[in-house]
């Protein structure tokens, strides 16, 4: 996490006073204010999800398999390249 005097953007969070109550019992049982603890554990969680999508487990079949797509890339499919050129939803 970057030194305090760093951070210059804000997120606004609506929750319920319950749902503030445990997050701050969390943050208080880690000795963390509630907005280091809510950085920490989103940098984790999204740290995680990230992972999730580049890592891959494999067996030596799956891995065969792999390999031989790689090998063996299909034909000119004229659909999938123009939905390969549009600009994703986010950049939108």
């Amino acid at each position: 996490m970057p030194p305090p005097d760093t951070r210059s953007e804000r997120v606004d969070l609506r929750m319920t006073p319950a749902v503030k109550r445990t997050l701050q019992l969390a943050a208080a049982s880690r000795n963390k204010t509630l907005t280091e603890f809510l950085l920490d554990s989103g940098l984790s969680a999204a740290a995680d999800t990230l992972a999730d999508g580049r890592i891959f487990q494999v067996d030596d079949a799956q891995w065969d398999a792999f390999q031989a797509a790689l090998d063996n890339p299909p034909g000119d499919n004229p659909k999938l390249r123009r939905l390969l050129r549009r600009r994703p939803a986010w950049e939108k």
